[in-house]
């Protein structure tokens, strides 16, 4: 039986993939993923944390399209309609918004039910381990895996109290370990820099960010806008933490010390958080290395700064063109010093004859 032979440096296109956390930096999960179907990957199996669970979650359900769309859209006044502030003291935020929408494009969907097997991972309070979902509603798994401890409320499920899966692991490698793929893909979004580099200077060859649509050059920028909004969200936490309702005689206090107080709470929450997040990555990356990592510098932007989703996905194709480009290259010299091997196999020797002919 003849047939046509393989080229074995176009095999390995099975990828298990590992979406970290991050906050608004997991958007970047959007652009590797558009990378890798465009370089002819197969994503076989994902495993997702926080941003990582909920976008891996929406293209496991193939309405990622659908939800880059919406939040390519998105801009400063429209990611402070979708807040949700509450006074409930397990969080300052419910996220039912968000979640409405979430519904809107994936449904009733079950883990199990998806056409790529899923994983996403989340933390019990009560019994202090991680949560694993496979199987059960996708968006309570969603719901359950963005929960940031003391800023979005948690979810109840029987005994159990679920908050976002970065608390323990966010950088979920360990459910892919078994996976039946060719290489182990992880995006770390909470990703140490050498020093402090930013969005833009990371974008700086391409024309412009896309993520403030030009317009009136008297608005105000949106990081200012979004930074006033933290303000607002800042007060209500302030007052939620230190017992205080509206109009108390607290609000009379100097401003330098209700800013300091501030940022006494929520921002240092979030901080602590993206600290504890990044230190465990690389324990994470250090225990189980994957064969591809792509690294997001946590610097980027804040956790928060959710109306950047262009400029960040852009960021995600880059560094995934990045990442490949390297990995393909590794494998392209492996084959290439394989074959090697195989034509310099050695000459056997021929019996001569004993006039020498």
């Amino acid at each position: 039986m003849s047939g046509r032979r393989v080229d074995q440096r176009d095999e390995g296109k099975r990828v298990a993939l590992v979406l970290g956390s991050g906050g608004a930096r997991g958007y970047a999960h959007i652009g590797v993923i558009e990378v890798l179907e465009a370089r002819g990957y197969e994503i076989v199996a994902i495993s997702g944390c926080s941003m990582g669970a909920l976008v891996g979650g929406i293209y496991a359900a193939g309405e990622l399209p659908a939800y880059r769309d919406w939040v390519c859209r998105l801009d400063y006044f429209d990611v402070l309609r979708l807040v949700d502030v509450t006074w409930s003291p397990m969080g300052a935020m419910r996220a039912s918004k968000v979640m409405s929408k979430l519904e809107s494009l994936i449904g009733a969907t079950r883990i199990e039910e998806l056409p790529i097997p899923l994983t996403t991972v989340a933390t019990d309070l009560v019994r202090q381990r991680e949560v694993w979902f496979q199987s059960g509603s996708l968006l309570e798994a969603i719901r359950a895996s963005i929960a940031v401890p003391g800023v979005i409320t948690p979810v109840h499920r029987g005994a159990q109290v679920l908050v976002d899966g970065g608390l323990l692991n966010p950088l979920p490698i360990i459910p892919l370990v078994s996976a039946h793929a060719d290489l182990v893909l992880a995006v770390n979004t909470t990703a140490h820099s050498p020093r402090p580099v930013t969005l833009d200077e990371l974008l700086a060859d391409d024309e412009r960010l896309d993520d403030e649509p030009p317009g009136d050059p008297q608005r105000e920028p949106a990081s200012q806008q979004f930074s006033g909004w933290m303000d607002d969200v800042r007060e209500v936490t302030r007052r939620l933490l230190d017992g205080l309702s509206p109009g108390s005689a607290a609000e009379e206090e100097d401003d330098q010390a209700v800013g300091r107080r501030a940022w006494g709470r929520l921002d240092m929450i979030l901080a602590s958080f993206d600290i504890t997040q990044a230190a465990l990555a690389k324990y994470k990356v250090a225990g189980y290395p994957p064969d591809v990592l792509i690294e997001v510098p946590k610097t980027v932007c804040g956790a928060y700064e959710f109306h950047r989703a262009e400029a960040l996905i852009r960021l995600g194709q880059r560094l995934a063109m990045e990442a490949i480009d390297s990995y393909e290259g590794r494998r392209h010299r492996a084959w290439g010093s394989s074959q090697a091997q195989v034509g310099a196999s050695p000459k056997l020797p021929v019996e001569q004859a004993p006039d020498g002919s």
